[in-house]
């Protein structure tokens, strides 16, 4: 019994090594801007990916395009041997949610006060190797 959760234990770990994932808490931009930059890099080779984020005229894009370059050195960390051109990598996963929220209160006609809703987000990335070129 042992035997079989050690081979279960390696081939989690070798799993594990084909991706790797960076994560951006708090940011200050609303999640609804951040998720349109986020939905056209999502399924797209790294390469193109960057060149889509580099050339993408909204704010939101170079918060992205810092956050995919760090999970791209965190697959290299962890892949020190293979080749970045050769394993063809791939955003597996990006996701973006809701973070916290400052409340602010703005002057209102009649002495009234109007509620500011400044909205942040946490993002996730996950790269990893294309497993259906190789086949």
């Amino acid at each position: 019994m042992g035997s079989r959760k050690k081979q279960m234990a390696d081939a989690i770990k070798e799993a594990k090594k084909e991706i790797a994932f960076a994560k951006l808490n708090n940011c200050p931009t609303s999640p609804r801007k951040m998720r349109l930059v986020a939905d056209l890099v999502r399924g797209e080779r790294v390469e193109k990916a960057l060149n889509i984020l580099k050339f993408s005229q909204k704010e939101a894009s170079n918060r992205l395009e810092k956050l995919l370059l760090s999970a791209i050195a965190n697959w290299q960390a962890k892949n020190e041997d293979a080749s970045l051109e050769d394993a063809e990598l791939i955003v597996k996963e990006i996701r973006v949610d809701g973070g916290s929220m400052l409340k602010r209160l703005r002057p209102a006609p009649q002495g009234r006060a109007h509620r500011i809703r400044k909205r942040s987000n946490h993002v996730t990335i996950v790269v990893g190797a294309n497993n259906n070129t190789q086949s």
